[in-house]
C-alpha cells in the first residue's frame, strides 16, 4: 500500500497515511480523529542510471525533490 500526505481541515495538520489508494476516503486523521482529509500532491524522489551522485541543489521547486516543499533539508 502507498502512502499518502493528507491534510486536514479540522485541525490545519499534515499527516502521512498508509492507505488503499481507492479507499482513502473516510481515512481518519492521526491527530483529531476527523475524517475531513484533503490529499495532497507529494513529491517523491527517484533515480535514473547507476550513479549514486548526490542531487543537486538550485533552490528550484524539484531540483532536489526536497526545495520548495518548505520541509527542512540539507545537501
Amino acid at each position: 500500500m502507498p502512502i499518502y500526505e493528507f491534510h486536514c481541515s479540522a485541525c490545519e495538520r499534515d499527516s502521512e497515511l498508509l492507505v488503499r489508494s481507492a479507499k482513502w476516503k473516510g481515512a481518519k486523521c492521526p491527530h483529531c480523529g476527523s475524517t475531513k482529509l484533503l490529499k495532497k500532491l507529494s513529491v517523491f524522489a527517484s533515480s535514473v542510471g547507476g550513479s549514486a551522485e548526490t542531487p543537486t541543489c538550485s533552490g528550484n521547486p524539484g531540483s532536489c525533490g526536497m526545495c520548495g516543499t518548505g520541509r527542512p533539508h540539507s545537501h
